[in-house]
């Protein structure tokens, strides 16, 4: 037992590893970690990334460290969880990392010129992450994009993928006319199953608009989510000051009090 480091504030890292090996002690731990697997951790792990973007996002700096550190516990956590099971270490994990970024930055730990544009840069990074897919038996274009991403994300990387082999539309104009195509045959359909499928191809056609353009289709709608909560919590703020709520007004009214949130922001 390290009880001292434990309760040491200054332990660092080695404090956060014997924490999270206590709460898994089959014994004396907690029985809802002791009960937790990879599968069960995974949406957590997920979730406390989208959490620092959110930090990041607002700007909110004081939020931040301890956001990274919930960030840092689910490695922990998951790293734990491999030890018992006798796969890896957390030393393993760290050092696959540092491993990798040694070998992926030839320009900087090697003797490859540091001469070189950002673009060159990325066409390089994408020549040796290819080399790193061939060793591990990945033949196909869109081998090794890992299925749990978010869906726009996914897609973006997939259609990168694909266009550096050459499968793109050769500018944005032939995108754009897909997805007048993609919103006529959604209009066209009947059944559910239709209706499903062509929704999900013109979602993914705006995905390669924004890729097109230059755009994160991520950043995008998170940026419009926060648009429209700015602006919904506007017409809240204004209705509460004359003692109704948004089920009390009709739609013009929410209307006229979505453009007047809408020109004002404008007007900032």
């Amino acid at each position: 037992m390290r009880d001292d480091l434990i309760h040491d504030p200054k332990g660092g890292m080695p404090r956060l590893l014997e924490i999270m090996r206590r709460l898994r002690d089959p014994d004396t731990g907690c029985p809802w970690d002791i009960e937790q697997d990879f599968a069960s951790i995974a949406p957590y792990t997920i979730e406390e990334a989208y959490e620092v973007a959110d930090a990041i996002e607002r700007e909110a700096w004081d939020e931040l460290k301890g956001e990274l550190g919930d960030l840092l516990l689910q490695s922990v956590y998951h790293t734990q969880m491999a030890e018992e099971a006798g796969l890896f270490s957390f030393d393993d994990v760290a050092n696959a990392i540092s491993d990798k970024m040694v070998a992926r930055h030839p320009h900087v730990f090697g003797d490859e010129s540091r001469d070189k544009s950002a673009e060159q840069q990325v066409q390089d990074w994408e020549k040796i992450k290819a080399k790193e897919r061939a060793g591990k038996a990945q033949k196909g274009v869109l081998d090794g994009v890992a299925k749990g991403l978010p869906a726009l994300t996914r897609a973006i990387k997939l259609q990168n993928r694909a266009a550096r082999v050459g499968f793109d539309w050769p500018s944005t104009d032939e995108v754009l006319d897909k997805i007048v195509e993609e919103a006529q045959e959604l209009r066209e359909v009947t059944s559910e199953d239709a209706r499903f499928e062509e929704f999900g191809d013109l979602l993914f056609v705006m995905v390669n608009l924004g890729r097109h353009m230059g755009l994160d289709p991520e950043a995008a709608l998170r940026a419009a989510n926060a648009k429209f909560t700015r602006r919904f919590e506007s017409i809240e703020a204004a209705l509460a000051a004359e003692g109704r709520e948004p089920k009390d007004s009709t739609l013009e009214e929410m209307d006229a009090l979505w453009d007047a949130a809408k020109m004002a922001e404008k007007q900032a």
